[in-house]
């Protein structure tokens, strides 16, 4: 092999390993993200049944508010 090839051959083989080495980041920023998304999901899925609760209760108070005004 020619010096220019094993120069070209060498220039690839590294710039294969940087790639390489990029997409393992990649990746584990990817399996990072998940588990972040993961998460966030279970506390918006707290924060909804809280809200729903809160909601519910909001409900109930102003009803007896409502009744309360009436008798009253």
């Amino acid at each position: 092999m020619s010096d220019q090839r094993s120069a070209d051959f060498l220039a690839v083989v590294m710039e294969n390993a940087e790639l390489r080495q990029q997409l393992a980041d990649v990746q584990d920023q990817c399996v990072e993200l998940a588990v972040d998304a993961g998460e966030l999901h279970a506390e918006i899925e707290i924060l909804r049944a809280r809200l729903a609760q809160a909601e519910k209760d909001r409900d109930v108070w102003r009803t007896e508010a409502e009744q309360s005004r009436r008798v009253g």
